[in-house]
């Protein structure tokens, strides 16, 4: 599993310029970092074809305090044509590994909780289709849904400008646990029809569309693909800010693919 020179193309100018005498390229430091997130195993185990370890680790290190990956996901999401009529909201909850714990508070965020499942993290995400995620953030895994859900949708904000004059009719599909009427009334004032089933103890229960409501399964497989990747499936990263970069380089990556 690599990325090949050609869609290294893609995105090569949106890497930092390399100083001095540079002896791992760029593109050969992402396909190490690649082979670390798809297998899962530890940094000293990386085979030498992709650099010295330390080298490569120190890079990734930088790249995703520096924000560098996000901007090529950014990027990416900007020249594609996204189709943001049907979106879906879902959530998925990653084991922590032992590796991942035992970071001091003051070195960053860390979204690590414990419920009856032991330590976990949750991956909250907003996708168009089955290949294309919008947003995503985590939080402490005993942590509910909603609340969360509402952030991303927040940060995302409302759609862009639709061509004039027409009535193009929007939807958020997502299962019982976003039912709560502060989420769908978010939905609402950001200009999509909530497609999201009523509890079953609900008083006064809503009809939804069934057909749109088929499509959440979207969502569904694009976790599935992003927990393909072994550093995704499992948490070993004590801070946030580079399990995150770990999940956008999968996001690059199963894009770079389509």
């Amino acid at each position: 599993m690599v990325i090949t020179q050609e869609q290294y193309q893609l995105i090569a100018d949106t890497f930092p310029k390399p100083r001095g005498n540079i002896k791992v390229s760029h593109h050969q430091a992402l396909n190490g970092i690649l082979h670390i997130l798809h297998n899962g195993g530890k940094w000293r185990e990386l085979p030498e074809k992709y650099g010295p370890w330390h080298t490569v680790h120190m890079r990734f290190s930088r790249w995703a305090k520096n924000g560098v990956l996000t901007r090529v996901f950014q990027r990416l999401q900007e020249e594609q044509l996204i189709d943001q009529t049907v979106l879906g909201l879902d959530s998925t909850t990653v084991k922590v590994h032992p590796d991942g714990t035992g970071a001091l508070r003051k070195l960053g965020p860390q979204a690590i909780g414990r419920s009856r499942g032991g330590l976990t993290t949750k991956i909250h995400i907003v996708a168009a289709d089955a290949r294309t995620a919008i947003i995503y953030a985590l939080s402490p895994g005993q942590d509910h849904d909603g609340p969360h859900g509402r952030q991303l949708l927040k940060k995302m904000g409302r759609p862009k400008k639709k061509p004039e004059g027409e009535q193009l009719q929007l939807f958020l599909v997502a299962d019982r646990a976003y039912e709560g009427t502060e989420t769908r009334q978010l939905a609402l004032a950001l200009g999509y029809t909530p497609v999201i089933p009523p509890k079953t103890n609900r008083r006064d229960p809503w009809d939804f569309d069934r057909d749109i409501y088929k499509r959440r399964n979207e969502v569904e497989r694009l976790i599935r693909r992003l927990k393909g990747y072994r550093r995704v499936f499992t948490r070993y990263d004590k801070l946030d800010v580079t399990f995150l970069a770990f999940i956008t380089l999968a996001l690059i990556h199963d894009t770079l693919k389509a």
